[in-house]
C-alpha cells in the first residue's frame, strides 16, 4: 500500500519530487516570451515530465513510484474536481442561446468525429482516438487528463493526446487573429468570440486568441469556452456508461461488469453550483484556481514522468492525421455553424 506506514514515507517524496517540477513549470510559464506565447504551465510540465522519463527515470528511487502515480491518478481527479471554480451557471446563460449552440454542435461533432475517424478510419486503438477526440473538442490537455481514468488508459497515450493538442491549438492561437485582422472572416467581435470560444482547443490558447482583438470578443471567446468545459461532466458520465454497456455487449454473461461512472465529474458540476452561488469571495475562489492549476499541473508533469517516447514513437503520424482532420472540421464547420447559430439566436 502506497500510503501505509512502511511505504508512506518514500510516497511523499515521490509527490514532493513532482511537485518541485511542477513549480519549476509554473516558473517557466511566467518567463517573458513563453507567457507572451500563452503557454500553460500544464504543457511545460508534462515536457519537463517526459524530458526526465527518458533521460535520468532509472535513477529514481523505485520506493517514489507509488507517489508519482498518485500524483498522475487520484491528485488528477482532486483538480479536475475543483476545475468547477472557474466557472458559474451565470457566465453560461450570459453568452446566450448562440454560444450555447455553437458550444453543443462543435463538441458533440468533433467528438463524434475524432472517435469514429481514429478507430474506423485511421485504425488507431480506442483509447488512443478517443482521448484525442477529448481533447480536441473540449479543453485541451485538462480533458484528455479526465477522459484517461474513465478509459484507464496508458499514460503515454494520453501523452500522445496531448501532444497533438499543443500542436493544433497553437496553430489556432495565431491564425484566427490573423484571420480577423485580414477580413476573411467577415465577422463582428462578438461574433469571432464566440467562434473562438467553440473551435480552439485549450483555454490558455482561447484567451491569447481573444486578448488579440480585445474587448467583447476576449469576454464572450472565455465564456463560450467555459461552457465548453462544463460539458466534461455530462460526456465523461456518458462515456463511463457507453462503456459499461458495450463490456456487456462482449460476451462475458457470467461475469459483472461495473458500470463506471466519474463521480469526480458529478463533483465538479456540484463545485461549478457552489461557485455560481459567489458564496466565496473573489479572493478565496482565486487562491482555489491557483492552487488547482498547481495540482492540474503536477499531474501533467507525473503524467510525462510516466511516458517512455518508445511507445510515443509506437503510435505513429496517425495520430497527428486525426488531429488535423479534426482542427480542419474546427475551423472551416466551425465557422458556418458560429454564423448559422447567430443569425438563428
Amino acid at each position: 500500500m502506497a500510503f501505509s506506514k512502511k511505504n508512506i514515507r518514500f510516497t511523499l517524496n515521490g509527490i514532493l519530487f513532482v511537485a518541485l517540477f511542477a513549480i519549476a513549470s509554473i516558473q517557466i510559464s511566467e518567463i517573458g516570451f513563453i507567457k507572451n506565447l500563452a503557454v500553460s504551465p500544464l504543457i511545460i510540465g508534462i515536457v519537463l515530465g517526459m524530458l526526465y522519463a527518458n533521460t535520468l527515470r532509472n535513477q529514481l528511487p523505485h520506493e517514489w513510484v507509488p507517489g508519482i502515480v498518485f500524483s498522475a491518478k487520484q491528485l488528477l481527479r482532486l483538480a479536475i474536481i475543483f476545475y468547477g471554480f472557474r466557472i458559474t451557471f451565470q457566465q453560461i446563460t450570459e453568452v446566450g442561446m448562440a454560444g450555447l449552440a455553437v458550444s453543443v454542435i462543435m463538441l458533440t461533432s468533433t467528438l463524434l468525429l475524432g472517435s469514429w475517424a481514429g478507430i474506423k478510419l485511421f485504425k488507431m486503438d480506442r483509447d488512443t482516438s478517443i482521448l484525442t477526440a477529448a481533447g480536441s473538442s473540449i479543453c485541451g490537455a485538462a480533458a484528455v487528463l479526465a477522459t484517461e481514468p474513465v478509459l484507464k488508459a496508458q499514460a503515454y497515450k494520453s501523452a500522445v493526446a496531448v501532444g497533438t493538442v499543443v500542436l493544433f491549438g497553437t496553430i489556432a492561437m495565431f491564425l484566427y487573429p490573423l484571420m480577423y485582422k485580414s477580413g476573411i472572416l467577415g465577422m463582428d467581435p462578438e461574433t469571432y468570440g464566440i467562434y473562438v470560444g467553440g473551435t480552439i482547443h485549450e483555454v490558455a490558447q482561447v484567451v491569447a486568441a481573444g486578448d488579440a482583438i480585445g474587448g467583447i470578443a476576449a469576454n464572450d471567446a472565455v465564456i463560450v469556452k467555459m461552457t465548453r468545459v462544463m460539458m466534461i461532466a455530462p460526456v465523461l458520465i456518458l462515456l463511463g456508461i457507453v462503456i459499461s454497456v458495450s463490456a456487456r455487449k462482449g460476451g462475458q454473461k457470467n461475469e459483472k461488469v461495473k458500470l463506471l461512472i466519474p463521480w469526480f465529474a458529478v463533483w465538479f458540476v456540484i463545485m461549478s453550483g457552489i461557485n455560481s452561488l459567489h458564496i466565496f469571495p473573489e479572493a478565496a475562489v482565486a487562491n482555489i484556481n491557483r492552487a488547482d492549476t498547481f495540482m492540474l499541473t503536477m499531474a501533467m508533469t507525473a503524467l510525462g514522468m510516466e511516458t517512455n517516447m518508445a511507445k510515443f514513437k509506437q503510435a505513429g503520424i496517425k495520430p497527428v492525421l486525426l488531429s488535423l482532420l479534426m482542427f480542419a472540421w474546427l475551423v472551416v464547420g466551425g465557422y458556418f455553424v458560429t454564423q448559422w447559430a447567430v443569425t438563428l439566436f
